[in-house]
């Protein structure tokens, strides 16, 4: 999950021999790094060890399935429900959100060291698919429907927007927000201009653009 980072805090044997300051890493050749001191441009070799890691089971959810794979975490990363990360699999590399940290015992929490998890409950949120409930606009309640739309992760919704997919054209009133979502006012948005990205939405409901009048003549 965690890798060595673009810059690191380390002590500068020119200006700050006692305190830590941000170093831009130049080169790494296995534990020696060459990196340079942001406050003062001194450049200069660091040995790093690595971080401890160990191997933890994810459970992945993707569009009404599940599979099993690995991922590697350094053992006193903290981790917690509503994180993402990148998982790389053998038949894929995607985005995959925590839904929940199961612990020995079959315990669930919501934030815990990466080395007190047995297993990662995730769902993949790099593209998704996402249920829409369409109402006719004259009112026909025994005609409403439900469609899913496949778009990425990060596609948004936006309350009082018309959308297109396929056949269908759908005027968006209403927002269910998903529960591990975080950021929004409600868990749904209904006022003009509300938007949701996809990977946060749990259904769409909106208004057919595509249905017409009922008239008995």
């Amino acid at each position: 999950m965690s890798e060595v980072a673009d810059r690191l805090a380390l002590p500068c044997p020119s200006c700050s021999p006692e305190f830590e300051r941000a170093h831009e890493v130049l080169k790494e050749r296995g534990q020696m790094y060459t990196v340079r001191c942001t406050e003062c441009g001194h450049v200069h070799k660091e040995r790093i060890e690595p971080d401890e890691t160990v191997e933890v089971d994810v459970v992945v959810s993707q569009d009404g399935d599940s599979f099993t794979a690995t991922v590697e975490a350094p053992v006193d990363e903290t981790v917690a429900t509503g994180e993402e990360f990148i998982l790389d699999t053998d038949e894929a590399i995607m985005t995959v959100r925590i839904t929940s940290l199961e612990l020995d015992g079959d315990r669930r929490v919501e934030e815990a060291e990466a080395g007190d998890v047995e297993t990662f409950w995730t769902r993949a949120v790099g593209n998704v698919g996402v249920n829409v409930t369409i109402h006719p606009r004259d009112g026909r309640n025994n005609e409403t429907r439900s469609e899913r739309v496949y778009v990425p992760g990060d596609y948004e919704f936006v309350v009082g927007e018309t959308e297109t997919f396929d056949n269908d054209e759908f005027t968006i009133s209403g927002i269910a927000v998903r529960a591990d979502a975080e950021g929004y006012y409600h868990d749904k948005l209904d006022h003009d201009g509300d938007t949701v990205i996809a990977k946060d939405t749990k259904r769409v409901y909106a208004w057919d653009e595509e249905t017409t009048a009922w008239s008995a003549w």
